[in-house]
């Protein structure tokens, strides 16, 4: 199956304004992503991904460094799997 990552304009603010350690961090979490499939975040234990609630209910969440997380949303179609990169953020989910 295919995957596709996407960033939405706001996560590529996002990047834009993130130190250079997290975006290098983020384009290997693309990379593995890319390569190996969503599923494989969940054998890596660092990478802590996990179901959100509240005003993010629907995505999902990993973590890049200790306070960086990138938030994503999945869409499945019949042959790609699509990945939504909706923010990257330092951990603040009150917003």
């Amino acid at each position: 199956m295919n995957i596709d990552i996407r960033e939405l304009r706001h996560a590529a603010k996002d990047l834009d304004k993130a130190p250079k350690d997290i975006v290098r961090s983020y384009e290997i979490w693309a990379r593995l992503v890319e390569t190996h499939g969503i599923e494989i975040l969940r054998d890596y234990k660092g990478y802590h991904d996990e179901k959100l609630i509240g005003n993010f209910k629907g995505c999902r969440s990993s973590r890049l460094n200790r306070k960086w997380r990138v938030i994503y949303e999945i869409k499945n179609n019949e042959s790609l799997v699509i990945i939504e990169v909706v923010s990257v953020t330092p951990h603040d989910y009150r917003k």
